[in-house]
């Protein structure tokens, strides 16, 4: 492995990558030596994201695209697997936060929606890329989960369920390709980040007292160079 470009030839994979954690971790990737294939909704934002990572050497392509319409998810997969064959690092990180409310005022539609792409996307890629996965020489899955997911707090109820699921949805995946070797799964609990759901979130919040999305991305590049076991839950400090 070289050192300094640990994932050099490798082909990576990023969901919410047009900004914060999402896109400084597809930086990360870059400047390690992935191809990093970039996708959120937004185009505009993602062709920023990959010009940074080409004015620093590195190389991207970017896929923009609603990840709530599984069709959409076919059509990627189907495209990665015409044009590379596998796929070596996932890095699910697309979520949406939904209202903050009380469990018996939850909108069952917003449910809907935030359940849509925090979980069940998150399964449908799983599916269509496991194969790719599967011929890697060794993949890695990083999902992005949040302390909620853990621990549940007032208000928080419909992101937090989702990222529950999330969980235990990557936990059962750990556990059914651990007999193989070759698929690594961890979570990362990015903890307070400045990000743009983080604001959302909490509006009077100073973001200069927060950790950066960069911080986070190295914590991700340090868990995918690292040892630990498939399976693990981390949290970011800091």
């Amino acid at each position: 492995m070289n050192d300094t470009k640990p994932f050099d030839g490798k082909l990576a994979l990023v969901t919410g990558a047009s900004r914060g954690i999402g896109a400084a971790t597809a930086e990360a990737l870059a400047a390690a030596g992935a191809h990093v294939i970039l996708t959120a909704r937004t185009a505009q934002s993602l062709e920023q994201v990959e010009e940074r990572i080409h004015q620093a050497g590195g190389s991207a392509t970017i896929a923009p695209m609603d990840l709530s319409d599984s069709d959409n998810i076919r059509k990627l997969a189907q495209a990665v697997a015409e044009r590379w064959g596998s796929l070596d690092i996932m890095i699910l990180n697309a979520a949406t936060l939904g209202s903050l409310s009380p469990v018996e005022h939850l909108d069952p539609k917003e449910l809907e929606r935030i359940f849509k792409l925090n979980v069940l996307a998150n399964q449908a890629i799983i599916a269509a890329f496991d194969p790719m996965l599967r011929r890697s020489e060794k993949a890695e899955i990083v999902g992005i989960t949040s302390s909620v997911g853990a621990e549940p707090r007032a208000f928080w109820g419909g992101y937090g369920a989702s990222k529950a699921a999330l969980e235990i949805m990557l936990g059962a995946y750990a556990d059914e390709t651990a007999h193989a070797g070759k698929l690594r799964v961890q979570i990362v609990d990015p903890g307070a980040t400045a990000t743009r759901m983080r604001q959302l979130a909490f509006p009077g919040e100073e973001p200069s007292s927060l950790k950066q999305p960069a911080v986070v991305a190295e914590a991700i590049i340090g868990a995918l160079t690292g040892n630990a076991a498939t399976g693990t839950r981390m949290r970011v400090e800091g």
